[in-house]
């Protein structure tokens, strides 16, 4: 989300003010720090990097220096009491409004804070978004009403609030009109997409997958980050149907343990879990799926680990993401007793990670030799000698070739090596 959130502050800014990005923060008229709070330790993070701007500021007394993000919408005003060189502070729901703050600061010479959740959404406001390679995100919704007991997203972000599909369709329609090939539908739990303001009798993401299908141009289409508990059978469905979805799935379930499951929130046990990826195989054949995973959550015992363990090894999950627990403010399991000793967690975390790479690489072994249809993404960053792609199953796949012209098509790449990050492929033709 953070990173659609700043490509649409980059739009607004370059039709507001005409500013462009620039390389080096010497160079700016504004800095903008974009935060995310998932994680523990954000805050001082953010602190860390204002510090390194301190002194910009000094040297340029026109220089301006905004934080938005989750971190912007959690610390409030204790943003501008640590880092009084700060000139405003915005959420993740007033990105809209950084055009009308930095303007006004600039005027004004005083700091302000929006960190408000407005009832009109953000995107009525937000202008064409630019164009960057042949895959773009859409943003369909903002928030989150799960209230998992270690995610501090509902108090960042704000509650669960869905675009309209028309809306949605218009953005798509013009990214296809500027060339892009894939789409990615963005929302903190996607699958709660709603069309219309009555949550219960709108129509979801199986639905604005069909409409998207249609659409000339668009061959492929994901989704992230969904949720088991609204994982309904229309969605499975559409993986029957609908074939420019991919064959790949990111659906995080965070612990093996129906135990650990319960105290997180997560509203869903784990053969629930393992029912909804069974029906997914079955009208799907092949399909990858990806997780989130969390060790070392408060209460979680050697038990509920290799719980965890097992799930992995059952499910066969593609790369995936683990962390250890992080507590956050504003959350419900940050009273819950924590009695883990770090070293173990680090050991479990460790365990978890090592078994996540075992599979994903058996994976990636497993397509050497086969022909996968990958979407061209641009020029190698390591070598202007090779083109990078990507597979149905989001691997990146490196290829020789100097052809520009292939970025943005889709290429059946014959896999020939299967790297720890990446494959290489070489073109079945020309």
């Amino acid at each position: 989300m953070n990173e659609y959130d700043s490509s649409r502050m980059k739009d607004l800014l370059g039709k507001s003010h005409l500013f462009e990005e620039v390389n080096r923060p010497e160079e700016a008229d504004l800095i903008l720090l974009n935060t995310c709070s998932i994680r523990e330790k954000a805050q001082e993070k953010v602190f860390h990097q204002l510090g390194r701007w301190k002194e910009l500021k000094k040297n340029n007394s026109q220089l301006k220096i905004g934080v938005g993000g989750c971190v912007a919408s959690q610390e409030g005003e204790n943003i501008i009491k640590r880092a009084p060189f700060v000139d405003f502070v915005f959420g993740p729901q007033t990105i809209h409004k950084v055009p009308s703050i930095f303007e006004s600061v600039s005027n004004h010479k005083k700091t302000e804070i929006d960190i408000s959740f407005p009832k009109t959404e953000k995107f009525d406001e937000l202008p064409d978004p630019s164009v960057n390679g042949p895959s773009s995100f859409v943003s369909i919704m903002e928030g989150c009403n799960k209230y998992c007991s270690f995610c501090v997203v509902p108090h960042t972000r704000g509650h669960e609030v869905s675009r309209s599909l028309n809306g949605i369709i218009e953005e798509v329609k013009g990214l296809a009109s500027k060339g892009v090939r894939e789409i990615i539908f963005l929302g903190q739990n996607v699958n709660a997409y709603r069309d219309g303001k009555q949550k219960t009798k709108g129509l979801g993401l199986a639905n604005l997958i069909r409409k998207t299908s249609l659409i000339d141009g668009i061959d492929r289409i994901r989704y992230t980050t969904s949720h088991p508990f609204e994982f309904g059978e229309d969605l499975i469905e559409v993986y029957r149907e609908i074939p420019e979805l991919v064959s790949h799935l990111h659906l995080p379930v965070q612990s093996g343990s129906d135990e650990i499951l319960k105290k997180m929130r997560r509203r869903y046990n784990v053969r629930e879990y393992l029912d909804i990826i069974a029906k997914l195989k079955e009208v799907r054949p092949g399909i990858s799926i990806s997780s989130d995973f969390i060790v070392g959550f408060p209460g979680e015992t050697e038990d509920d680990f290799h719980r965890t363990i097992d799930l992995v090894n059952e499910v066969g999950f593609d790369e995936s993401y683990s962390f250890i627990y992080s507590p956050r403010p504003n959350t419900t399991a940050i009273n819950l007793e924590d009695s883990i000793p770090k070293e173990e967690k680090k050991r479990r975390l460790e365990f978890l990670q090592n078994s996540l790479k075992r599979i994903a690489l058996n994976i990636s072994r497993k397509m050497v030799g086969k022909k996968e249809k990958c979407l061209v993404i641009g020029v190698s960053k390591k070598d202007p000698g090779e083109l990078h792609a990507r597979s149905e199953n989001n691997r990146v796949v490196n290829f020789n070739s100097n052809s520009q012209g292939l970025i943005g098509n889709f290429l059946d790449l014959e896999i020939v090596e299967a790297r720890p990050n990446s494959l290489r492929g070489i073109l079945t033709f020309q």
